[in-house]
């Protein structure tokens, strides 16, 4: 369990991704009670974002430990991003 704190993650999807919004229902049932900032970041308008994840998105990442997990993820793995 994760320590009620403010959760910051990103997720790198874009506009239309079925599996974008798939992505954001397994943070809500992992995050379940927490408070948690999302940033959700369409790799659509950036080159280097696209060449990096654009076959791989969603891509979650922890901005405080620099881990990120692509889909598919569960609860388990969105908690395991949260570990130092």
């Amino acid at each position: 369990m994760v320590d009620n704190y403010l959760i910051e993650l990103i997720l790198y999807s874009t506009t239309g991704c079925h599996l974008c919004e798939k992505a954001i229902e397994v943070l809500q049932v992992a995050l379940q009670g927490q408070s948690c900032m999302l940033d959700e970041i369409d790799i659509a308008y950036d080159d280097g974002l696209l060449e990096q994840y654009g076959v791989r998105i969603p891509v979650l990442k922890n901005p405080q430990n620099g881990k990120e997990v692509g889909w598919p993820f569960g609860p388990e793995d969105v908690l395991a991003l949260l570990e130092p």
